[in-house]
């Protein structure tokens, strides 16, 4: 192997160089991804207890090695926990790239004109009503948590769920490939209490929680206003017409042209 210099006692070769560049880059890349989040400050910290239990092994301190291979051991297990909505967030974006929507059944239109037409309807009587949409990737943990339907996706059956009187009215109802899955189901609660100075009711902080966390849209109906919003990707929006309601669940419904690894991190960043 060509030996390019030597520090002391490490030779250091050609491959040795390309292995540096390589990890040097992946952990820029990594903080890159967390910078301005807390995430970035734990990763930073990680990266100094690494750099030390590699220091200390070169120079043989044997206490501090052992004292820190008990925490590099599980590093990855702390890693997971520790970011673990970023992760999520991560691999929500990747799990949206049309390469893998390929194996998946996109909703029809008909599925947008029926829903449309059920929270237009609901709105009139200011009934409240939380409706998930999946696109991708499933939330069978949060269906679970419901009533399992798997019944045909109508107008009459969504409206009469959130009839108040109705057992089943209280909680989300998760749609998927044109059959309700399940009635009733808890949702979890975004850490946003507010969007633009109005503070958010649970309805909406359940909607805008699971979106962030799948890559789902809902269509959430106001108990108090009869007002219809949708939470995308994170993202609220509130007072849509019927029409516009219907073609945003159209636009976002059909399958988009194909992103790159580059676009999908770019998109990460930006979101960040």
């Amino acid at each position: 192997m060509f030996d390019l210099f030597k520090i002391g006692f490490i030779t250091i070769t050609f491959i040795d160089v390309i292995d540096i560049a390589i990890v040097a880059f992946i952990v820029y890349k990594l903080y890159t991804l967390l910078k301005g989040t807390i995430a970035a400050q734990i990763f930073v910290g990680l990266m100094i207890i690494l750099v030390l239990s590699f220091v200390s092994q070169a120079i043989n301190l044997r206490a501090l090695s052992w004292l820190l291979k008990l925490i590099t051991d599980i590093w990855v297990i702390a890693f997971l926990i520790l970011f673990q909505p970023e992760i999520r967030r991560l691999l929500v974006i990747v799990a949206k790239n049309p390469f893998f929507n390929l194996f998946v059944k996109p909703e029809t239109t008909e599925a947008a004109s029926i829903i449309t037409d059920a929270a237009f309807e609901l709105s009139q009587h200011q009934h409240g009503a939380l409706i998930v949409i999946i696109r991708s990737t499933g939330i069978r943990g949060y269906a679970e948590t419901g009533e399992i339907l798997n019944a045909r996706l109508t107008k009459l059956l969504l409206t009469s769920i959130f009839f108040p009187r109705s057992p089943l009215h209280d909680g989300a109802v998760i749609i998927k490939n044109n059959i309700i899955e399940a009635a009733r189901c808890t949702l979890p609660l975004s850490s946003s209490t507010q969007v633009n100075g109005e503070p958010l009711g649970m309805r909406h902080r359940a909607g805008l929680g699971i979106s962030e966390q799948a890559d789902v849209i809902v269509v959430i109906v106001s108990e108090e206003t009869g007002a219809i919003s949708i939470a995308e990707e994170g993202r609220l929006t509130k007072g849509l017409s019927k029409e516009s309601l219907k073609q945003t669940l159209i636009k976002s419904i059909k399958p988009q042209p194909a992103r790159g690894w580059r676009s999908i991190i770019e998109q990460y960043i930006k979101e960040k």
